[in-house]
């Protein structure tokens, strides 16, 4: 029996770096990754590698000459020019195209917390999101035109063994609220922390997405995969410092006003607060779960986030400090201070 082909443009991600892990480990297929060969060192020894940019277009035209797969998973198309390259190169060369959009795209706030593939998509706060649902709309236009075998898939927060994940941080990544919180510094959570917000295991991740890979009742359909386990910031801050064996001191500061106070230093939070965070969302898995029905939590938070800390803490190049994003939240924790003594 012939193996199944598949090829992953990225394939070395948080969210990628699983899905191959896993299926290296079954002979039935046969993995192919195309990336600049940067991190070779996430790749499988059993699995091929085709080292090219794919923004060069000739030149991944001429890499994939005479190639055909099963299955193309884009994990590093942001924009629509990006998929509509994909289109020229993989039009005629794949039975399936699955796309990683973002759960981000769906509409914040939505009509209900309650979020299902359903749900409209429109993100006025964050360009990224927006580029997402564009990428989808000319994806799913040339499925209906023209046949084009897409299959949409929107994560929500995925993380993985070497990232904690946060609300609030700064440009170089989550490792400096990880020192603030050993150093027992107010740590900042937006809002209030009471907003309900799903974390989702890289591996949990990969089983929903393996499920899809080949299968016919996921064309031209799209489907989010998260996990099942639901918290709140607070609780998620909490774990994370009960993980450290630290006394969370946690600093409570309007999402609104982190936007305002953050986009002056380059922080993105109007996207990645108001756009995404700040806003209660609890998924509805039950479209994934008819076509993959092993799909569930088996890797809860509570695990999940003391794997990542073991790896950080054991990997200098994991810790990645971060001086500005550190001032800037004293700062902020400082001026929010002086105007409750004002007042």
């Amino acid at each position: 029996m012939s193996k199944t082909k598949v090829l992953f443009i990225g394939g070395t991600g948080t969210i990628s770096s699983a899905i191959v892990r896993k299926l290296s480990q079954n002979a039935s297929w046969e993995i192919w990754i195309l990336n600049r060969g940067n991190k070779n060192e996430r790749i499988p020894l059993n699995v091929h590698q085709i080292v090219c940019d794919i923004s060069n277009e000739e030149d991944a035209r001429q890499r994939l000459a005479g190639m055909e797969f099963d299955v193309v998973s884009e994990f590093i198309g942001f924009t629509p020019d990006q998929v509509q390259r994909d289109y020229r190169l993989f039009k005629d060369k794949t039975k399936q195209y699955i796309y990683i959009s973002s759960a981000s795209a769906y509409n914040k706030p939505a009509a209900s917390y309650v979020i299902t593939e359903g749900t409209t998509l429109a993100n006025p706060y964050w360009e990224y999101s927006r580029n997402k649902i564009e990428c989808e709309n000319f994806l799913l236009k040339m499925y209906r035109e023209e046949g084009f075998p897409v299959t949409i898939v929107r994560p929500s927060h995925t993380y993985d063994e070497r990232n904690v994940p946060l609300g609030v941080h700064g440009k170089k990544g989550f490792y400096q609220v990880i020192k603030r919180m050993l150093d027992n510094k107010p740590v900042i959570i937006q809002g209030d922390g009471t907003s309900l917000w799903t974390l989702t295991f890289n591996e949990d991740f990969a089983t929903g997405f393996i499920g899809l890979m080949g299968n016919r009742h996921a064309i031209g359909e799209a489907f989010q995969i998260t996990g099942d386990e639901t918290l709140s910031w607070n609780q998620i801050y909490q774990t994370i410092a009960d993980a450290l064996g630290v006394k969370l001191n946690a600093y409570h500061v309007a999402s609104d006003y982190l936007s305002a106070c953050g986009d002056k230093y380059g922080f993105d939070f109007t996207g990645s607060l108001t756009g995404d965070k700040s806003v209660s969302v609890v998924f509805d898995n039950s479209k994934l779960k008819r076509l993959v029905p092993d799909m569930k939590t088996t890797i809860p938070f509570n695990r999940g986030v003391r794997i990542a800390l073991d790896y950080v803490m054991s990997h200098p190049e994991c810790q990645v400090e971060d001086p500005e994003f550190d001032s800037w939240c004293d700062k902020v924790i400082k001026a929010l201070e002086d105007s409750k003594r004002s007042v």
